[in-house]
């Protein structure tokens, strides 16, 4: 999105002019193989172009070999400090890797980059909140997010003195203002490189997507970010739904259907909850983006649905339809739960 290099893993593409990509992690020990390919398949039904596996032992080489075999997914291995899990990754056929450059010995990182480059492997590299030295504070100033600066601008350098660029940059927080100013920093110091963009330890619930999303909405504003994770304490395939919803939302990109609903008041001619709870399992075969209006009652509601491509708007009766714009016609409460499934179709008359 606001990156000039592009990076590729596999047939993947980030940054440069492709879209902002959406990714998770697996939440299932590689050795477990049924569990990770079936949640494989889940976040790739879900929209998910590329999940982290962590491989925390060189146990589990063969698993994460297994994995990369027998997945559609894209897997990038999550590896932040051991150069032999590293190469380990490389070797079974993981296109790219997630490691913390300051942690290795000069001379095995020398060894992770000879091999990245000899494959085509894309490292991506960063900091956290919790990884932060005191000599990164002490050089900031006691600035957190500039400790965080520091700290990915030291790995970055590392790599560029090996004549690396096959990479993507991150910074992440739990706190939204400390990761927003670390990642406007290194999109400063360097524009031309892919950045991941994510809040960490975001939390389960309406908490962690609030967070998640208010820090992702920032920087996706500012033109910052080439690949996003919302992380969350929940099912990974809820992540990828989430950051969605907010390429959606910021019309970055589409997936799924538009869902206009009205937050009801007393002036609510129908019950829009209800209605709601009706058109929503409809909505799977409909065309990416196309917009759905679910309105209470006839002060905005004629207006807002007749916008959409179908639009329901509460009546003193019932409800009145429109297709394109056009008046499909009136019906009681009563018969709506028979109209809506041909209604909400391209095909179909009512």
């Amino acid at each position: 999105m606001n990156s000039k290099r592009q990076v590729k893993i596999n047939t993947l593409t980030i940054g440069g002019d492709a879209p902002v990509r959406v990714e998770s992690m697996l939440k299932v020990s590689l050795d477990k193989h049924e569990e990770c390919l079936l949640q494989c398949e889940r976040l790739t039904a879900s929209g998910c172009e590329m999940a982290r596996a962590a491989l925390p032992d060189k146990k589990f080489a063969d698993d994460l070999k297994h994995l990369v075999e027998h997945t559609r997914l894209t897997i990038m291995a999550d590896i932040h400090f051991d150069p032999v899990l590293a190469i380990l990754a490389m070797e079974v056929g993981c296109r790219a890797i997630r490691i913390n450059p300051g942690n290795m010995p000069l001379n095995r990182l020398n060894d992770v980059i000879a091999t990245a480059k000899s494959l085509g492997v894309v490292i991506r590299i960063g900091a956290n909140g919790g990884s932060i030295s005191q000599a990164q504070l002490d050089e900031a100033h006691g600035s957190r997010p500039e400790a965080l600066f520091i700290a990915v601008r030291e790995q970055a350098e590392l790599l560029l003195r090996n004549d690396f660029t096959n990479m993507i940059l991150s910074a992440k927080s739990s706190s939204v203002n400390e990761c927003v100013k670390a990642n406007e920093l290194i999109a400063a110091a360097y524009p031309d490189f892919p950045m991941h963009i994510g809040l960490t330890e975001a939390g389960p619930g309406d908490g962690g997507i609030v967070k998640g999303t208010a820090c992702i909405s920032r920087l996706l504003s500012e033109g910052i970010g080439d690949t996003l994770r919302v992380s969350l304490t929940d099912e990974p395939e809820r992540e990828v739904r989430v950051g969605y919803e907010i390429l959606k939302a910021l019309e970055l990109r589409v997936r799924g259907v538009n869902l206009i609903s009205c937050p009801t008041c007393g002036r609510r001619r129908a019950d829009v909850r209800r209605l709601v709870a009706v058109v929503e399992p409809l909505l799977q075969n409909l065309p990416d983006g196309t917009s759905v209006a679910v309105m209470g009652c006839e002060v905005n509601g004629p207006k807002e649905a007749r916008h959409a491509q179908f639009g329901i708007a509460g009546t003193p009766s019932g409800a009145v339809l429109f297709r394109e714009g056009q008046r499909v016609g009136e019906y009681a409460f009563s018969e709506l739960e028979a109209v809506l499934p041909k209604f909400l179709s391209f095909t179909e008359s009512v």
